[in-house]
């Protein structure tokens, strides 16, 4: 499941974006951008549960 979170986070973040610009509040853009970043991080984070297919074939 963790090796999936990186594309989830980075669909969440994209979709907090969308969502954010089409609401026209004061604070929504800072607010949605800053929230989207955060998603963007984890996303970062949990790419090193993504497996790497050159590894197990050199050993």
């Amino acid at each position: 499941m963790k090796r999936y979170l990186t594309a989830i986070l980075i669909a969440i973040s994209a979709l907090i974006i969308i969502i954010g610009i089409s609401i026209d509040l004061y604070w929504s853009g800072i607010a949605s951008w800053g929230i989207a970043l955060i998603c963007l991080v984890f996303a970062a984070y949990y790419t090193k549960y993504i497996p790497n297919d050159k590894k197990k074939g050199k050993s």
